[in-house]
């Protein structure tokens, strides 16, 4: 497990300070676009288990949505988990001015103020799972169960392939 490092991040503070047991993956981040596809890429990872975390806003309320990077976000599925009607993908000037993270490192904790968290399903196929540490070119790894629990996430059916 790592423990607090000089260059850790407010995502892992937040874990360190929950005792929560993690493994960070450090990587040489291109940079372009498909940011959690280039982290699975570049750590050799199958696509299934990192996750990207998006932030979206449901009824104009923001929220993190976390799924694979092998798929999509559901916005519809993410609405009805959420109990709203509809939503969108917020725009990333917003999702960085809300998570204090730069798009492409957006981690699902530790931002600059609590968003609810949804967390796709397949998550709980694996043993571990990865996403962002906090900045590009860093990943976690942690259990889904520790994940669900650092988050307070709500776990839907909110991907699609």
């Amino acid at each position: 497990m790592a423990r607090r490092a000089a260059a850790a991040t407010p995502a892992l503070v937040a874990l360190d300070d929950a005792d929560i047991p993690y493994t960070t993956h450090p990587y040489t981040a291109p940079g372009r676009t498909a940011y959690g596809t280039e982290a699975a890429d570049a750590l050799g990872l199958d696509p299934r288990r990192v996750l990207k975390t998006l932030v979206a806003e449901v009824d104009g309320r923001p929220v993190l949505a976390m799924v694979p990077v092998a798929g999509t976000l559901d916005l519809k599925a993410l609405a009805a988990a959420c109990g709203g009607k509809r939503a969108v993908m917020a725009d990333p000037a917003v999702a960085q001015r809300l998570t204090g993270y730069v798009v492409g490192g957006i981690a699902p904790l530790g931002g600059r103020q609590p968003l609810d968290v949804v967390i796709d399903l397949s998550v709980a196929e694996h043993g571990t799972v990865f996403c962002s540490a906090g900045r590009r070119g860093l990943q976690m790894e942690l259990a889904p169960d520790d994940l669900v629990t650092a988050t307070g996430a709500e776990m839907a059916e909110i991907a699609a392939s």
